[in-house]
């Protein structure tokens, strides 16, 4: 069965969906079957990989209100084992439809068990709000990742999302966990990017991935080709980056560690037993 993580900040411009969409191509990339769920009205991460929202007829929308089943609906990708699980700006009302049905909070649950077995990771890009939709994405997963920016109010509005985490720890979802903080947006010229590291480590110690995501201008364009960084410029600071952290994940959960029967050396008698 697969983890299922959420990229989640309420506050926008932090590079969530550039987290959610890179770090989901990362995983893939590392032979990590992997699918991204664009959970956000504005459809970014849907539009980040290559697919124009506006011609998806059926997206995460149709599987929470209409019970579409979402294997019928998920997307590969040009990344080889990145898979999509497509939004559209119909999302925007699902709120107000999900506010007089039985257990709201857990209706994108539901929809995610149904493919949680066919993936080893389920990324969600939430929208940059602590609605019922984000509500319902931190439900379904078992850990989040919140992206905060090197920047002067970094810190402004991570108490409201860390208790908004707890709340749903205590009520909706107790195998919930903090994955990690991931600092974005680094730039080293400044020196308060560099005062910014140093308090939300000094804040939160090992809640904080080693890994920090540099401002480039590589990561910004990638977008607007529809492209991931990875596939974009393998090469370049943005891509090392999301690949540097994707191995900090897998390495947290233990999933780096070579398999026991790939460790054994055969003997001689074993490689002519082979032969014959």
């Amino acid at each position: 069965m697969g983890k299922t993580i959420s990229i989640a900040n309420q506050k926008g411009g932090v590079g969530k969906t550039t987290t959610a969409i890179n770090l989901a191509a990362s995983l893939a990339v590392l032979e990590f079957k992997t699918l991204l769920v664009d959970a956000d009205p504005q459809a970014n991460s849907t539009s980040g990989v290559g697919f124009d929202p506006r011609n998806v007829k059926t997206s995460i929308y149709e599987c929470i209100i209409n019970e579409v089943q979402p294997k019928d609906i998920i997307l590969q990708t040009s990344t080889p084992n990145l898979f999509l699980l497509p939004s559209h700006i119909d999302l925007v009302g699902a709120e107000i439809e999900m506010i007089g049905l039985p257990n709201r909070e857990y209706m994108m649950k539901g929809v995610l068990q149904k493919v949680k077995d066919d993936f080893d990771f389920i990324i969600i890009d939430c929208s940059p709000s602590l609605g019922l939709i984000t509500i319902n994405s931190l439900t379904a997963s078992d850990s989040v990742i919140i992206p905060v920016q090197c920047e002067y109010f970094a810190l402004e509005g991570l108490g409201k999302l860390l208790n908004t985490v707890k709340i749903v720890q205590t009520r909706l979802n107790p195998e919930l966990e903090i994955e990690g903080i991931l600092l974005t947006m680094y730039d080293t010229r400044l020196r308060l990017s560099n005062q910014v590291v140093e308090e939300v480590r000094t804040h939160f110690q090992q809640m904080v991935f080693d890994t920090i995501i540099q401002r480039t201008t590589k990561l910004g364009e990638a977008p607007s080709f529809g492209e991931t960084i990875i596939m974009h410029d393998a090469m370049s600071k943005g891509a090392i980056n999301y690949l540097n952290l994707a191995r900090e994940l897998l390495q947290k959960n233990n999933l780096t560690a070579i398999p026991s029967e790939d460790k054994n050396i055969p003997t001689q008698d074993q490689d002519e037993s082979e032969k014959s």
